[in-house]
């Protein structure tokens, strides 16, 4: 207890020390000045740095300066001149001869272009076509070379014309195995040593020849170029045909004919259409036969109507003139196309 004492006095001793009052007091007062308000000194903030904004320069690219393309401008029309076709109109007393002599023609060349298979059946005022040079060339062009086709001539006749000409007849048959159309003939007369003295040729009267199918055909002379001891008769174009612009569905309905042996046939029939369409461009061709079964006679012959629809008939009436005879027989094929429609 006594030290403790002692040690308190001790201290109030030294505050009562006026030294320590001089020294001691400004400390204190500086101390609860302090103790009154505590001043922080923040540092000054340090600003964020800027952010750099990248700007990504990308250069454009020029487009390519587009070239105009050269103005071509639209061709012109020519229109395309037809020539007009010359007319000739059988005179009384005129015959194919001197119609053909008269243009510089020969008479199979007018009778090709007009379809003719008996000149005896012309008509005074009956106008012809007479074709022109260019036309003539193009076709003997297309038949100058013969080329073998599987196309056999058989039951061949010949017979020569009251004003010095001689008619050919006789038959194509079929043997390619196909269908064919264009078929052309070209038959040609030679001398007793094989030298080609003559030649002509044309068509087969059907348009489409189906495989094993005969086709007549009757190609004019129109002058003898000298006497011929032997002919050469042979197809000489022909082509696969189209079978679908064909109409194969008619039929040759009682066929009659009537008439003296050597002289005119008249043949009477009707056609009738079995198939499911309509036929346009129906036709019959007709061919008469001798008893040797050679071709004497042939025509092509347009019905009463051209026009037979579905299960309907028409009739036709021609007359056959034989280059021979007697007739032994006469046969007759129907023929049409399908009509075609436009979309």
């Amino acid at each position: 207890m006594f030290s403790v004492e002692t040690q308190t006095r001790t201290s109030l001793s030294f505050w009562q020390d006026p030294r320590f009052v001089i020294i001691v007091f400004p400390i204190m007062i500086i101390t609860m000045a302090s103790c009154g308000q505590v001043i922080t000194l923040e540092p000054t903030p340090t600003p964020p740095p800027t952010a750099t904004i990248a700007v990504a320069l990308s250069v454009a690219t020029p487009l390519p300066t587009s070239t105009p393309a050269p103005y071509t401008p639209a061709p012109t029309m020519t229109p395309t001149v037809t020539p007009t076709p010359v007319l000739h109109t059988i005179q009384a007393g005129e015959s194919l001869l001197s119609i053909a002599s008269q243009y510089n023609l020969s008479v199979a060349e007018v009778q090709d272009a007009n379809g003719i298979l008996d000149p005896r059946l012309l008509q005074v005022g009956q106008e012809l076509i007479i074709p022109r040079p260019e036309e003539v060339e193009a076709d003997v062009a297309t038949t100058a070379t013969p080329t073998p086709l599987p196309v056999t001539v058989q039951n061949v006749y010949f017979s020569e014309t009251s004003i010095g000409g001689l008619w050919v007849l006789g038959e194509a048959l079929n043997t390619s195995g196909a269908a064919l159309e264009q078929v052309r003939i070209a038959v040609s007369l030679l001398d007793a040593q094989g030298k080609e003295i003559g030649k002509a040729d044309g068509l087969v009267a059907l348009d489409l020849v189906d495989a094993n199918e005969r086709a007549p055909f009757a190609i004019l002379f129109g002058a003898l170029p000298g006497k011929f001891a032997q002919y050469r008769a042979a197809a000489v174009h022909a082509v696969p045909a189209y079978v679908g612009s064909y109409y194969r569905d008619l039929q040759i309905r009682n066929l009659n004919s009537e008439g003296e042996r050597y002289a005119a046939y008249t043949v009477t029939g009707t056609i009738y259409n079995s198939g499911p369409e309509e036929a346009i461009e129906a036709e019959v061709v007709l061919t008469a036969y001798d008893a040797l079964g050679r071709v004497i006679a042939m025509r092509k012959v347009a019905p009463d109507y051209n026009v037979v629809l579905r299960g309907g008939e028409t009739n036709f009436n021609a007359v056959l003139a034989p280059v021979g005879g007697p007739v032994d027989h006469v046969e007759a094929v129907a023929q049409g196309r399908r009509r075609v429609v436009n979309p």
